[in-house]
């Protein structure tokens, strides 16, 4: 494995465990926000891994254009599709005020637990 990909599935692992670590002080929007960081550190992996040496993956957090990038999407089944289309939103929104709250609202313990529980299904590390 080079250099590269390594970094991403290193910082996508110690991502999941924040994600387990905010899923037991009961701070779920953060659950989701790490769930989608996982989804897109394992993308950027991939897409390191098929890149020419010393290349980045592209600076954008869209998991469905990264899964595109990394010719994943079309792969996916309709259900992992559908839950990077779930995931999508908690990057961006979740840092703003204004959506935090009605993001905040949505998920509770069980929507958390399921976020944490389905992200494997597109976790290559």
């Amino acid at each position: 494995m080079n250099d590269n990909v390594k970094y991403w599935l290193d910082i996508a692992d110690y991502d999941i465990k924040t994600a387990k670590a905010m899923l037991k002080t009961g701070r779920y929007l953060y659950v989701g926000f790490m769930c989608h960081q996982v989804v897109e550190k394992s993308l950027k992996a991939v897409i390191a891994h098929d890149c020419a040496d010393g290349e980045i993956p592209p600076k954008m957090h869209d998991l469905t254009k990264l899964a595109i990038r990394a010719n994943l999407f079309y792969l996916m089944s309709e259900e992992q599709q559908d839950f990077i289309d779930d995931l999508n939103p908690l990057n961006i929104e979740s840092r703003y005020p204004e959506y935090k709250n009605q993001i905040a609202a949505g998920l509770k313990k069980k929507t958390a637990k399921n976020l944490l529980k389905e992200r494997r299904n597109c976790y290559v590390g």
